[in-house]
């Protein structure tokens, strides 16, 4: 083992060296500091406000008993916390926030090793972000999935429950009581979404990356199992530090591949392609929406789960789990990158059963044949935009339609209900103004609920397009992540009621169907200009001015690229 990166800190008899030994010792055993201890700081999202990671405080200690059994030093390092249910005005606002704090207070602080606790969208996305800027040896643990909802004998997905009732009671044909009354069986148990929806999809992201002990993604928050899993963990991350291990070594090119095979072949959320572009960014890895379409349109989706299907996350974990469905795409996967065992992700997909085949397809009876991310271009979307197909419906992926604009989602409350409004079941739904620069922060607000008169034709589905982003647990023909959004000059802020829109999933296309010179005399309407973000301080002012667009992963432009773990300068 080489000399441990906390011994900058701890070692030799000087001044501060006995600064920094003092205030840490505390009840610490006299070899604490000697330089053959691993200091391993577990990042911990718990937080009361995180209502999904409220459970990891009791994870940590799992964690801590398997540092101390490997001869580490545990030490809990609460960071930053994202409760998506909850911040506004979105979570995603403070993603690149949450991952900044992380990667200086990692960086700061005497520690040789991380062990990275997350659950809830945005937690996991950031601790990798900002463990990979840092580079020092890391493993994941995520939080898990709450138990299966249940409401009147049927499953209902976290989420995926609310969009469905919701258009029910404005539909008309389900009573506000009833749907008021379905909360409580909604959520029952410690846990993040218990549907594919992007906390689920991350941490199935993060073991595809070789970032967990593999088989560990998916095991439910209240299953002993994980307890058992994160004190395995603790035990790792004192291995990692003394074989050298970094991140670096572990997520490949490679790594990310295998990644968007996991993310198709489960049908997983839409907002692991800005999560994992912005992980890649910070190790220095090209990825780009290409890479998506090229290596997961032919995926075939196998996980039965909602919103795409009818399970949960506890029915995937008791069919198998994250490993029995990548065997069944074994042939599909880079062999060659490791995990953060050393050994490579492939070695653990042998004698993977699926004991539940309407959870897990068989790979010859596929739910849907090629499942993965499509990603659209043409003149609405220059840039790119993408669409999951697997949620959407297959009468509407090639369609013709006329636009209903909509320049905010405030602007949308107030008339999407209003029976004068000219729309129709054909007709394509526009919302602008939400991207990572315009709202600021890109919000979950793309599926946007029908117009009410819509819904009573009995319609449940149209064509919809945003520069702003889709819950993982929703569903819909919702074209997301248009690029570059309005606020930065996309075309998507010309669009008037009426024009044509053509979308064309097959062919990858998105047009708006109007002539390029009718297109060059046209301005934005002064109330979009008015909706968009401004700021005079804090990180909404840093945001705004430096926020880059979906199509490489919205990450901060100065936050692109790693850091390092070195600090060359001492505190006293």
């Amino acid at each position: 083992m080489t000399e441990l990166r906390s011994q900058d800190w701890y070692g030799g008899e000087g001044r501060d060296g006995y600064i920094h030994r003092a205030w840490m010792r505390r009840g610490l055993p006299e070899d604490a500091f000697d330089g053959k201890r691993p200091q391993i700081a577990i990042a911990n999202t718990a937080s009361d406000l995180t209502p999904c990671n409220m459970h990891l405080d009791e994870v940590m200690e799992s964690v801590k008993l398997g540092v101390a059994e490997a001869g580490g030093i545990a030490l809990d390092l609460p960071v930053v916390s994202l409760g998506e249910t909850l911040v506004r005005p979105t979570a995603m606002l403070w993603r690149n926030m949450a991952a900044m704090a992380m990667e200086e207070m990692f960086r700061a602080n005497p520690i040789d090793g991380l062990v990275l606790l997350g659950g809830c969208d945005k937690t996991i996305p950031a601790l990798l972000m900002a463990a990979a800027s840092v580079g020092i040896p890391a493993v994941v643990v995520p939080g898990g999935p709450m138990m299966n909802g249940m409401f009147r004998g049927k499953r209902m997905g976290c989420g995926t429950g609310v969009w469905q009732l919701s258009e029910e009671v404005r539909a008309g044909t389900l009573s506000q009581e009833a749907f008021l009354a379905s909360d409580r069986s909604m959520i029952r148990s410690k846990g993040h979404c218990n549907t594919m929806g992007t906390a689920s999809t991350m941490a199935i992201m993060a073991e595809a990356l070789g970032m967990t002990i593999p088989g560990l993604a998916g095991t439910p928050a209240p299953d002993a199992r994980l307890l058992e899993a994160s004190q395995a963990t603790g035990r790792l991350a004192v291995e990692l530090v003394r074989e050298g291990r970094t991140i670096a070594d572990v997520i490949t090119k490679e790594s990310f591949h295998n990644a968007i095979v996991a993310l198709a072949v489960c049908g997983g959320s839409t907002n692991a392609v800005v999560h994992l572009m912005a992980i890649a960014g910070r190790l220095g890895i090209e990825l780009t929406l290409e890479d998506f379409d090229r290596i997961g349109a032919e995926v075939p989706l196998l996980v039965n789960l909602q919103p795409s299907g009818s399970y949960l996350m506890e029915d995937l974990y008791n069919a198998g789990g994250v490993l029995a469905v990548l065997a069944q795409v074994r042939d599909l996967l880079d062999p060659t990158p490791i995990t953060v065992t050393g050994r490579p992700l492939v070695d653990y997909l042998d004698d993977r059963d699926v004991w539940n085949d309407e959870v897990i397809a068989p790979r010859e009876e596929p739910l849907i044949a090629g499942a993965g991310i499509a990603v659209l271009r043409g003149n609405l979307a220059p840039n790119g935009a993408i669409i999951k197909p697997s949620a959407a419906s297959a009468h509407l992926l090639q369609h013709r339609g006329k636009a209903v604009v909509f320049d905010s989602i405030e602007d949308f409350h107030a008339r999407v209900d209003d029976p004068d409004l000219d729309v129709t079941p054909d007709s394509v739904l526009i919302l602008r103004g939400c991207g990572p620069m315009g709202y600021p922060g890109m919000p979950e607000v793309a599926n946007l609920p029908l117009p009410q008169k819509i819904l009573q034709q009995g319609v449940r589905d149209m064509v919809r397009i945003s520069d702003g982003r889709m819950s993982g647990t929703a569903y819909g023909t919702v074209v997301l992540h248009v690029a570059p959004e309005a606020a930065a000059g996309g075309t998507l802020a010309l669009v008037q009621d009426g024009d044509e829109i053509v979308l064309d999933v097959p062919n990858r296309t998105i047009e708006l169907d109007v002539p390029a010179d009718e297109l060059a005399r046209r301005t934005p309407s002064p109330a979009l200009v008015a909706g968009y973000a401004s700021a005079t301080r804090g990180w909404e002012r840093l945001y705004i001015e430096h926020v880059q667009g979906a199509d490489t992963g919205a990450d901060l432009d100065f936050l692109v690229g790693a850091s390092g773990s070195e600090v060359t300068r001492e505190s006293h």
